[in-house]
């Protein structure tokens, strides 16, 4: 169980550790949208046990594994990653905004 700051900090540094990321990734790539598209495969690095090559080897009970991993998480680590999710869409609209007025580097 997480204290209250703890939460709201992990919360926050998720969020502008994957704004940041998701901020370069689309300086560097030009694709707005990288960082939420990686997103979901980082979550699941995050989330599951199984190595990524059991995903191709034994498909059916590693993504038996990963449903149950995530049906069993808590409330504090769905907000949490909600947060880093918010902070990856946030680097696309941000560097949206940042191309249509005009900043040609982003």
């Amino acid at each position: 169980m997480l204290s209250l700051p703890v939460l709201l900090i992990s919360m926050l540094l998720f969020l502008v550790l994957f704004f940041g990321i998701g901020f370069l990734l689309n300086m560097l790539l030009r694709m707005s949208w990288i960082m939420a598209i990686v997103y979901p495969i980082v979550c699941i690095f995050i989330i599951d046990n199984v190595k990524f090559i059991e995903y191709f080897l034994s498909p059916g009970e590693s993504f038996s594994a990963l449903g149950n991993k995530i049906v069993s998480l808590a409330l504090a680590d769905i907000l949490i990653l909600a947060c880093g999710l918010a902070g990856a869409i946030l680097s696309g609209i941000i560097i949206k905004m940042l191309r249509k007025r005009g900043y040609q580097m982003f």
